[in-house]
């Protein structure tokens, strides 16, 4: 299955389950590369509709501060980490807090 395919894919998937966080959550990843703004635009309605959905916040994060959004990318950990505390997902918790300190180190922020 081709890119396009995907994406018209995940497109149909969105309008058929609109409460599944999933479906935005795959074409955000799909488009960050050949679509930002639209990936952008589906990582704020995430982090908007589907606060819960723990997944977004580690890609989401990378994703604005790839584009030097980082005060977004910031607060975009910060939550993802205390829902991950909230959750009892250490797994998780672990992950977004190594790429956390990585991320104030590489821009020079605390």
């Amino acid at each position: 299955m081709g890119n396009l395919d995907r994406i018209e894919l995940l497109r149909q998937f969105i309008s058929e389950e609109p409460e599944n966080p999933f479906n935005l959550y795959a074409l955000a990843l799909e488009l960050q590369e050949t679509e930002p703004k639209e990936s952008d635009e589906l990582f704020n309605q995430l982090l908007h509709e589907f606060p819960e959905y723990l997944p977004t916040y580690y890609p989401a994060a990378h994703f604005f501060a790839e584009w030097d959004e980082l005060e977004k990318a910031k607060e975009t950990f910060e939550k993802g980490i205390d829902l991950a505390k909230t959750k009892l997902e250490t797994k998780t918790l672990q992950e977004l807090n190594n790429a956390y300190q990585n991320f104030l180190f590489e821009n020079d922020l605390d």
